[in-house]
């Protein structure tokens, strides 16, 4: 077996966690590529719900999602992650078992344009309280831009002291890599 590298790992963990008929959150869309990903897994009968604040982002990834007939899967919302409460509905809550972010900026967009540690850690509170036990958010954590060794510091503080009763959180990286490789945090509730 190979060693998997970061972004088939968080794929790995994903597909472990989502089954046919789930909820899924892809909190950053960037390119919808993960939100295809995700769409594929939860099938016809779930649902993806996806967030990014750039109009490009949204665009982007309708485009992806008509292309591969899966655009009745998703619920696309050009507002910040931080809001997901707001727009899963209270009854398809429990069923939310898994979710995404890759944390930076769009790739091929405005680098100017990141994701904060206060609207992320806001995301990642919300659906912690909303998915059931067994629900799996996948964090891939790119630092290595402008404001990216802030966000990073604030989310492994802030899951470093999570209450182990409530959840288990994984740290998965390369550390022999320069140029700040991203590196993925993987929280199961408990």
């Amino acid at each position: 077996m190979n060693v998997l590298g970061v972004l088939p790992f968080a794929r790995f963990l994903l597909e472990n966690a989502l089954s046919p008929g789930d909820i899924a959150v892809d909190c950053t869309v960037g390119n919808g590529h993960d939100t295809v990903f995700l769409a594929n897994l939860v099938g016809e009968n779930g649902h993806v719900y996806g967030f990014d604040i750039q109009a490009e982002a949204i665009a982007s990834t309708t485009e992806k999602l008509t292309e591969h007939q899966l655009l009745e899967r998703v619920t696309l919302n050009q507002q910040g992650h931080e809001e997901v409460r707001s727009v899963i509905p209270e009854n398809k809550q429990m069923k939310l078992k898994g979710a995404i972010f890759n944390l930076g900026y769009l790739p091929g967009g405005d680098k100017s344009i990141i994701t904060q540690p206060t609207s992320t850690i806001a995301a990642l509170s919300a659906l912690l309280d909303m998915m059931p036990k067994g629900g799996m958010i996948v964090l891939v954590i790119y630092h290595g831009h402008e404001g990216g060794k802030t966000e990073k510091d604030s989310l492994l503080s802030f899951l470093e002291q999570y209450d182990q009763r409530l959840a288990h959180v994984l740290k998965y990286e390369f550390i022999n890599q320069s140029n700040n490789p991203p590196f993925v945090v993987a929280v199961e509730k408990r």
